[in-house]
């Protein structure tokens, strides 16, 4: 028993000793989660297929001692802006420019952008303009694999046109590695809950055309494209560092 509670002493004194790292004064090394929410403005040839949407990821990074981060970057890219509708369908359209469904009536058709990009992410937190050494700018950059497509869809599944496989022939999906750069402000509080960034994000991938043929130009897509991303981001971020006490507890 007295082994029991020699342990019991040895752990919560050194649980203490951990948490005495105050945010406010020294520059802590954590593992953080980050929740981020933002809007995205396409470039390149990305442009050319959709408009303004948003963005939505989870983040996981490592700060050091240092500042020094490295983390992985996931996002999910969405929105229902995309050009050009009317011909991507146009060779199974009526003289009307509709489409009829398996019931013979006219189907409800709709286009959604969908997409995501992975990034290896790395770079440094510079302690400026914060109320600790923990905040302040932050500058990151690293490689990254994108991919999108459109997504068709029928709410009653009977526009036998463009379901199932049929809809691959036309939701050009296209895929390919990249490089992402983010620069912005991170805020890190005592209180965890209230730590956030919020910053800028551009994104180049070169991609290709994935499907083996392309219904909307009757023959397979090879050519190379750039696309681009542009997205203003906020973050809120977890950090699992303990909070910092001035008390002592036996």
């Amino acid at each position: 028993m007295k082994k029991i509670y020699l342990s019991v002493f040895i752990f919560l004194f050194l649980f203490q000793a951990k948490a005495q790292v105050n945010v406010a004064d020294s520059v802590i090394a954590t593992p953080m989660f980050q929740m981020n929410y933002g809007i995205q403005l396409p470039g390149g040839d990305l442009a050319e297929r959709f408009g303004m949407g948003q963005v939505t990821g989870l983040n996981f990074f490592y700060k050091d001692q240092s500042n020094w981060l490295y983390g992985l970057n996931f996002t999910y890219v969405y929105g229902n802006n995309v050009k050009n509708e009317a011909d991507i369908l146009s060779n199974i359209y009526t003289s009307d420019t509709s489409i009829i469904d398996g019931n013979g009536e006219y189907a409800e058709i709709h286009m959604y952008q969908r997409g995501y990009y992975i990034s290896l992410m790395g770079g440094k937190l510079f302690p400026v303009f914060g109320p600790n050494p923990n905040s302040g700018i932050t500058v990151l950059g690293g490689f990254s694999f994108m991919q999108h497509k459109i997504r068709i869809e029928n709410p009653e599944n009977i526009a036998y046109q463009v379901v199932g496989d049929y809809a691959k022939g036309y939701d050009q999906l296209s895929n390919g590695i990249g490089l992402t750069q983010y620069v912005g402000y991170t805020y890190m509080g005592n209180n965890r809950v209230t730590s956030f960034s919020i910053g800028f994000e551009f994104t180049q991938a070169w991609t290709q055309c994935r499907r083996d043929y392309d219904f909307v130009s009757m023959q397979k897509i090879d050519d190379q494209r750039l696309d681009l991303l542009y997205s203003l981001k906020v973050s809120w971020i977890l950090p699992l560092y303990p909070r910092a006490s001035t008390q002592f507890y036996y």
